[in-house]
């Protein structure tokens, strides 16, 4: 069996929205994945939406923590699980981060209002863990990232990390492929 690899291949799924591009990546390691995320900072600009889907320790907060360093914000990433949302403000004068956990949120975007994220994404990069079904009418552009882990009793940290950039903002994401790479 042949090893998985830190490669893209990147691809145009044709089944899905016209303007959805998907980008995907096996990742072998909590530090591949941080890593990850400050290479996806490279790409984000204020006003921007990321949605984080995947099981429990799957590594959102990780990629997320690697968002921050990469965007070079104020504060360490953790998971705001308990706290709902936290904002982390820009060192380096770029849009702050917010991070949202909408895991413990029932309801639609009507429940999500009370966070002001439709203030917020404007000027910041919004990030949200558990936040489909809830968030997606806040933009239509959108990048939503899917981290699939093996399941069960393992300590395997492999994982397929599934980039999803749906609008027109995110048409040129294969073409960001190589700042992906890393």
């Amino acid at each position: 069996m042949e090893a998985p690899h830190n490669s893209l291949a990147a691809e145009v799924d044709e089944s899905a929205a016209p303007g959805t591009v998907t980008v995907s990546l096996a990742v072998e390691s909590p530090e591949q994945m941080q890593a990850l995320g400050r290479r996806i900072a490279g790409v984000l600009r204020p006003g921007d939406l990321v949605m984080l889907t995947g099981e429990l320790g799957a590594g959102k907060t990780t990629l997320t923590r690697g968002l921050g360093e990469g965007l070079g914000v104020r504060g360490a990433v953790t998971s705001p699980t308990f706290v709902i949302a936290r904002v982390h403000p820009s060192l380096t004068g770029g849009p702050a981060l917010v991070h949202v956990d909408a895991y413990r949120l029932g309801g639609g975007l009507d429940e999500m209002e009370d966070l002001d994220l439709d203030v917020s994404l404007p000027e910041s990069v919004v990030v949200v863990e558990w936040g489909d079904g809830k968030v997606e009418e806040l933009s239509e552009d959108r990048l939503q990232v899917v981290i699939h882990r093996a399941v069960g009793d393992t300590d395997d940290e492999r994982r397929t990390v599934t980039l999803i950039g749906i609008g027109a903002r995110w048409a040129g994401l294969r073409g960001a492929r190589g700042t992906l790479e890393g």
